[in-house]
């Protein structure tokens, strides 16, 4: 009996033993991502902060897109916020100039002409990745293990929908797209329905809904309720490195529109928050609904329909966040910014 206990005893402790190391090494797993974005004062926050968590997220590529400013500056600012984070091993390449239908538009009154408010500007050492973005997504997407690459859709999604429309058969590398995008609740930023990144190329919003891949919508209805505040600015100033000193300087001025538009008492730091997501999902809280996208000229031009009471029982083809831990989102940011020059 007695040694029948102590064999169950180093079983247990084994198995214990094996469960702590099987959850250490899911912690430690590495996201791979790709971050496609339109620099933008808030894309360049989001890949600090994407760069500065290499133990989470294995970036295997930034991508860029025209749309907050031309795609020449949203490619340079792409580059400039690497050489700010020291990771210039990661792959810069530019992709679509234009939306897939729609006249080009910017944010130039936000953002500031050269994409990026509060900070001088200047050509990065390092240039950009030879080839083209589109053609990178379907050549990384088709040879990659199934459903294993994350895309981190922080400006207008025209780079994935050519690479669809191109490649439809490159799904099968993509785990998720997170799309920073959309409102509901909210009310949008730039119609009184509809958000920038959407409204500025619905078209290609609607090739990724159509694809079938797993998407989680990040929209103002979360990012409006993850605001800024003077002491939130402060304690990433008082980091006393580079990197705090440029995003505070960087959102001191970004965030001066919405604050007087909306009569907010801070403002948001939209794309920034998808990587947030990425990092720490227990921040935020959303749920699976059906979403169409609008994309007929007239007033609900851009819209995201979000059937949030599942009123049309449609079928859910998105995961919509809805809510979100505004100060654990600061300390985060914040956190990881110091670990940056």
């Amino acid at each position: 009996m007695h040694l029948c206990r102590h064999f169950l005893l180093r079983l247990i402790r084994s198995i214990a033993l094996l469960a702590i190391f099987s959850t250490a090494a899911h912690a430690a797993e590495k996201r791979d991502l790709i971050i496609d974005t339109d620099p933008g004062a808030d894309d360049v926050v989001a890949l600090l902060l994407a760069l500065a968590s290499p133990e989470e997220l294995h970036i295997r590529a930034i991508t860029t897109v025209a749309g907050n400013v031309r795609i020449d500056k949203t490619s340079r600012n792409a580059r400039l916020a690497r050489e700010w984070a020291a990771r210039e091993e990661v792959p810069v390449y530019a992709g679509a100039g234009r939306p897939l239908v729609r006249p080009p538009i910017y944010a130039e009154n936000i953002h500031g002409k050269e994409g990026l408010p509060g900070v001088d500007v200047h050509e990065p050492k390092k240039g950009l990745a030879d080839g083209n973005a589109v053609q990178y997504l379907i050549d990384t997407l088709s040879k990659a293990e199934p459903h294993s690459i994350t895309i981190a859709m922080l400006g207008p999604q025209t780079n994935l929908a050519l690479a669809l429309i191109q490649a439809p058969e490159i799904t099968q590398g993509i785990k998720e797209v997170v799309v920073m995008g959309g409102a509901h609740f909210n009310g949008g930023n730039i119609t009184p329905v509809a958000e920038f990144n959407l409204y500025a190329d619905p078209d290609a919003a609607k090739v990724v809904l159509a694809s079938g891949v797993k998407l989680t919508y990040v929209p103002l209805d979360v990012t409006h309720k993850v605001l800024t505040s003077d002491q939130r600015i402060q304690r990433i100033e008082g980091l006393n490195n580079h990197a705090g000193k440029l995003v505070s300087s960087i959102l001191n001025e970004y965030v001066k529109a919405d604050m007087v538009h909306y009569g907010l008492p801070g403002g948001p730091v939209h794309d920034a928050s998808v990587i947030a997501w990425l990092l720490k999902p227990e921040l935020f809280s959303g749920r699976l609904i059906n979403v169409a996208i609008d994309s007929r000229e007239g007033p609900g031009f851009g819209q995201t329909v979000a059937d949030w009471y599942d009123t049309l029982g449609q079928p859910k083809n998105v995961f919509w966040i809805e809510n979100g831990d505004a100060q654990g989102f600061f300390d985060l940011l914040t956190q990881r910014l110091a670990r940056l020059k």
